[in-house]
């Protein structure tokens, strides 16, 4: 796979490109790794119902996560990326970004504070939910957006991986029994908080960036340039997080714990080609710019090489998902082997989702499209969760996100066949 994605690229661009490349599918293999140790120690020692409130906890924080995020990830990275040479301009974006992402966050604190302290169901779990924001805290101070934007992937790599480490050492020091649950995301958080503080000392020291105070104008700048990713990420998260809280309003902790184990093996695999989607964005929207054909040509190779690699192991997951259920978790979580069989072929789905939307609709400029298939995915999951979820439960919850994720590959493909955009085969219009 590594040969044909080098054989892609120019001589130019090799280097710089394969040492991203490597330097992500590290941290994916470690993000791969620590799991596969700590997930299986975890969900046997807080059992179905505490690993389902805490996953409760991350799903409810995670709108939080989005809104502070605002589509910076892909916004900003292009702006960063568009002008790295530019330091004065490279800083004023960085000003510009952490500014409005450092309000937001605040913004968000006094929301989740409203809503913790007036429902019963969250009051009661107060202190989780407060611990758990700090993931947000983190990846503000955790510009992943800047680093993906100079395209030096190894800050990110380095300072993830750092995270990882904490966590996994500090779960395995701490949690012990059930009651435990509640260290969980104050581990997390902390992990977030101190990756954080390095990135800014990297990111002030070696690259030189110099934070001022960023005019009104430049705010509202990049608050429209990242507004249709937003409500894109938005739209997103309606048939992603919100399964899982949603689940969570209509039944217990434990069907959440059951639905949020078969999660995790999917979004595990899916994070292995986390890599190639977070290279090629910032090769591709320069890549543009320059040769509209060319970058057709290259999405074209990434499409099926991307989408033969994914087809294997979401037939593996499909075939294999009851051994691979009792070897991470154990027998209480078997509930989970017909969720994971549901879920399996996503990461099949997704990954061509990524190509056609964010490598080619979002680089080729078709942001409004790209936020009404979403929007409209996110409509038809919210229906068929609140029809599903009472009679199926979890694999309600997980029928709901294949039959979205499907519509929005599916709308994608058929939209750039409209524009002329072929991406598997024929001559571009």
């Amino acid at each position: 796979m590594l040969k044909k994605i080098k054989n892609m690229f120019d001589s130019q661009e090799k280097r710089r490109l394969l040492e991203n490349f490597m330097s992500l599918t590290i941290l994916q293999v470690v993000n791969y790794v620590l799991p596969l140790i700590t997930l299986p120690y975890l969900v046997r020692v807080l059992g179905p119902e505490k690993f389902g409130l805490v996953s409760f906890a991350q799903a409810f924080i995670g709108y939080f996560l989005i809104l502070t995020n605002y589509g910076f990830n892909l916004s900003a990275t292009r702006e960063i990326s568009i002008n790295r040479e530019n330091q004065e301009k490279v800083s004023e974006i960085f000003s510009a970004v952490i500014t409005i992402q450092l309000l937001l966050a605040a913004l968000s604190f006094i929301i989740m504070t409203l809503i913790v302290f007036s429902f019963s169901k969250f009051s009661k779990d107060w202190l989780l939910y407060f611990y758990t924001f700090g993931m947000v805290v983190g990846q503000v101070l955790f510009p992943v957006w800047f680093f993906q934007g100079m395209e030096r992937m190894k800050h990110i790599t380095i300072l993830n991986i750092t995270a990882k480490l904490i966590f996994t050492v500090a779960i395995f020091v701490f949690i012990h029994k059930t009651s435990d649950y509640i260290y969980v995301p104050l581990i997390n958080s902390l992990g977030y908080l101190i990756i954080g503080g390095m990135s800014l000392w990297i990111i002030f020291k070696d690259f030189g960036v110099k934070f001022a105070l960023p005019s009104f104008e430049n705010i509202k700048y990049h608050l429209k340039e990242g507004w249709h990713i937003f409500i894109s990420t938005v739209a997103i998260s309606l048939y992603t997080i919100s399964n899982t809280f949603i689940l969570g309003l209509f039944t217990n902790s434990t069907i959440v714990g059951y639905y949020s184990a078969a999660e995790k093996i999917i979004k595990a695999v899916q994070g292995l080609l986390g890599p190639v989607s977070q290279t090629i964005y910032p090769y591709v929207s320069r890549l543009v710019n320059q040769s509209k054909g060319r970058a057709i040509m290259f999405i074209k190779k990434i499409t099926i090489l991307i989408g033969s690699v994914t087809f294997i192991l979401s037939l593996g997951i499909f075939i294999f998902a009851n051994l691979v259920v009792r070897i991470l978790f154990g027998n209480q979580y078997i509930e989970s082997v017909v969720i994971l069989r549901i879920l399996s072929f996503l990461p099949f789905v997704i990954s061509l989702s990524n190509v056609f939307g964010i490598q080619t609709m979002l680089t080729f400029g078709y942001k409004k499209a790209f936020s009404k298939i979403l929007i409209l995915a996110s409509a038809i999951n919210i229906i068929l969760s609140f029809i599903l979820i009472p009679i199926y439960q979890a694999n309600g919850t997980a029928f709901s996100v294949l039959i979205s994720e499907i519509f929005v590959t599916i709308s994608m493909f058929i939209y750039l066949q409209k524009k002329g955009i072929l991406v598997l085969e024929g001559k571009n219009v």
